[in-house]
């Protein structure tokens, strides 16, 4: 593999320098190249360009895991070990998740739902719970609030917004951006932190417009929230990374490009067997509709 990652490079780097640097020789490597290539190394050249535009087209986040996955739903049949072993030669690295700090304030007198979900993050259909929470991001013009609302069936991000201002209006924004795309049937469970925006008054008074029922995590424990949480993670680690947008509105576009051109639409996600949110919920309602 040293030789392959040598040849694949001979046009940016001296062969004699990489040689020396992965502790092979420069007689070895060329005896190595004048050899008949094998039918396993033509395998492996011939993905190695495939596995890289997946790499590429996946923000850099995918791991050997969704790229053999992404590799097999185009038609092309490869060991997933075949697949991790190539992008640990290319040095195809998918960007580790961030962890980042909370931003609910439980300091307040307004009533408190009961937990009922109670950490059971399944769902058996679409709409029959929704998870929220909200998160800040940091930008040049100070932090912008991203607030979500997820459908536990099927990972989807059902409702979103942004604000400068982490308050009731910003929860609003993302529920009434929600019960828009989806207009769920009475009944929905709606669970979140105990944070002000969702129990405020008018947050519950719009729950109860809609018969949707709120669910409320404990104090302080964020684990009684992980969909929500892990969602944030992925997304500023996939959407913003090292980046410090230049304004809310740049940080808005980056999200939106990100939550609806690429989340929701083609990431693949372990937890739906690879597939990803609208893809995991139209092949339900097929599956359904075919019983």
């Amino acid at each position: 593999m040293k030789y392959a990652f040598i040849l694949a490079r001979t046009v940016a780097f001296p062969i004699a320098v990489m040689c020396r640097v992965l502790g092979v020789s420069t007689s070895g490597f060329y005896a190595w190249r004048a050899k008949p290539e094998s039918e396993r190394d033509r395998r492996r050249r011939a993905l190695t360009p495939e596995i890289r535009r997946i790499f590429e087209a996946s923000r850099r986040t995918y791991g050997s895991p969704r790229v053999h996955r992404e590799l097999r739903a185009e038609g092309i049949l490869v060991n997933r070990k075949t697949v991790a072993a190539i992008m640990r030669t290319e040095g195809l690295v998918a960007r580790d998740k961030r962890r980042f700090q909370a931003t609910t304030d439980s300091q307040h007198d307004d009533p408190i739902a009961p937990n009922l979900v109670a950490r059971n993050f399944t769902a058996n259909e679409r709409d029959e719970t929704w998870v929220g929470d909200v998160t800040a991001i940091w930008t040049a013009q100070g932090w912008l609030f991203l607030a979500v609302l997820l459908d536990l069936f099927s990972r989807r991000v059902v409702g979103w917004a942004t604000s400068a201002s982490n308050d009731r209006f910003l929860a609003l924004a993302a529920l009434r951006d929600g019960l828009a795309k989806r207009q769920p049937e009475p009944g929905l469970v709606h669970h979140t932190d105990r944070g002000t925006p969702y129990a405020s008054g008018d947050y519950r008074d719009e729950l109860d417009r809609f018969g949707i029922v709120p669910s409320m995590s404990r104090k302080g424990d964020c684990w009684d929230n992980a969909v929500a949480e892990s969602f944030f993670s992925t997304t500023k680690t996939e959407a913003i990374g090292d980046r410090i947008p230049a304004d809310h509105n740049e940080a808005t576009r980056l999200l939106a490009e990100y939550i609806d051109g690429f989340y929701n639409t083609v990431r693949r996600h372990s937890f739906l067997d690879y597939r990803s949110p609208i893809e995991f919920e139209l092949h339900s309602a097929s599956v359904l509709a075919a019983a």
